[in-house]
């Protein structure tokens, strides 16, 4: 039971929003991702919900393309109503993103490990198999992937590459790598490409927000390098401690955004998940019990506090907001086996490596 967090509580919200095909949608009215719902999965798992998270694991293959890659709604873009408080889900953009793909080999990996179902890695070893050729059909030759899959005749070099996006995708890169060893698979093009990755995250700042504003304001791009474990301990935590005062209300969490009087609950956790990762477990703790306000009476989580105006804002609770605090409270106080998954990275991994079981850390 957790001490931080409602567990029972943000995992009701959660099923709630289970369609009856086991798809998990953001909110009530609807849009559909992969990544998003791969993470409502595992906090599902975490949470011991394991009939929902496999009617989850098989919504998310059922949907998969033949390619390996899936067609995700793209949320961040939807507007709002005319009170400028609810999302309108009227025929969202689309896009075949390689970080929603990529994230299938966390998504399966982490609920295996919470639910102790070792079966499932054999079980599903081939969709996730397929999705990781898709993301390495989408790696440049400096090592960076682009955010999306290029359409028909163009060019792999016309479509921009994010740093938070990628550095998401060295960690599923890991969890594929992990899978393969326990499965005594092939690891020589994972491994392959996760250092590939490593060394354009670390040494080619330049490939990244090439063809848009630079990202730089937004949190994801400050953490996320550190929760991939790309970097160090230190170096991470000399990153962390760069943009603390930028980012971090204290009291409140997390902004979104730099310049933006918002803190958000999923940037909070996933920031906490972060703090873990470099052994600020005090400091972790602070962000989700400072979260506690943002929990909504009716279970699961606000998607945020506009602080000026104090307002919640979207008027919304997502799914994925509250499986982003679900993890990090699993990772903080060690709720279910392979906790320390998300926060503890694979050590460099020679590719003739075989293995039997999958390592949770």
């Amino acid at each position: 039971m957790s001490q931080i967090i409602n567990l029972s509580a943000a995992a009701n919200r959660i099923e709630a929003l289970q369609q009856p095909d086991g798809a998990i949608t953001w909110i009530d009215a609807g849009l559909w991702d992969p990544w998003n719902h791969g993470e409502s999965a595992m906090a599902l798992a975490v949470a011991g919900r394991a009939e929902s998270c496999v009617r989850a694991l098989e919504a998310l293959f059922d949907r998969q393309e033949s390619d390996g890659g899936w067609t995700g709604e793209l949320g961040a873009g939807v507007p709002l109503d005319e009170t400028n408080r609810r999302l309108v889900v009227d025929k969202p953009a689309t896009a075949r993103d390689t970080n929603f793909t990529g994230y299938a080999a966390v998504t399966v990996l982490r609920s295996a490990l919470a639910l102790n179902e070792p079966g499932w890695l054999d079980r599903y070893a081939g969709p996730v198999r397929r999705a990781m050729q898709f993301v390495l059909s989408c790696q440049t030759p400096e090592g960076d992937i682009v955010w999306r899959k290029p359409d028909a005749g163009e060019a792999l070099d016309n479509v921009d590459s994010l740093r938070a996006g990628n550095a998401c995708l060295y960690k599923s890169l890991e969890c594929a790598i992990r899978l393969e060893t326990a499965l005594a698979g092939e690891l020589r093009d994972l491994t392959e490409a996760r250092a590939r990755l490593a060394e354009a995250l670390h040494d080619k700042d330049w490939r990244f927000d090439r063809k848009s504003t630079d990202r730089r304001r937004y949190a994801m791009d400050w953490y996320y390098p550190v929760l991939s474990g790309v970097h160090s301990r230190e170096e991470s935590q000399r990153r962390l401690e760069a943009g603390w005062s930028r980012y971090v209300v204290e009291g409140l969490g997390s902004r979104c955004v730099a310049d933006e009087p918002w803190v958000t609950a999923a940037e909070t956790a996933e920031l906490a998940l972060a703090c873990q990762a470099v052994g600020w477990t005090g400091k972790a703790r602070k962000l989700i019990t400072d979260l506690a306000p943002l929990a909504a009476r009716s279970g699961g989580y606000w998607m945020g506090w506009q602080f000026e105006e104090e307002i919640l804002w979207p008027y919304e609770r997502p799914a994925w907001t509250s499986a982003a605090v679900i993890l990090a409270a699993d990772a903080i106080e060690h709720l279910s086996p392979g906790s320390d998954l998300l926060v503890t990275p694979l050590k460099a991994v020679s590719p003739a490596r075989r293995g039997a079981t999958p390592p949770a850390s």
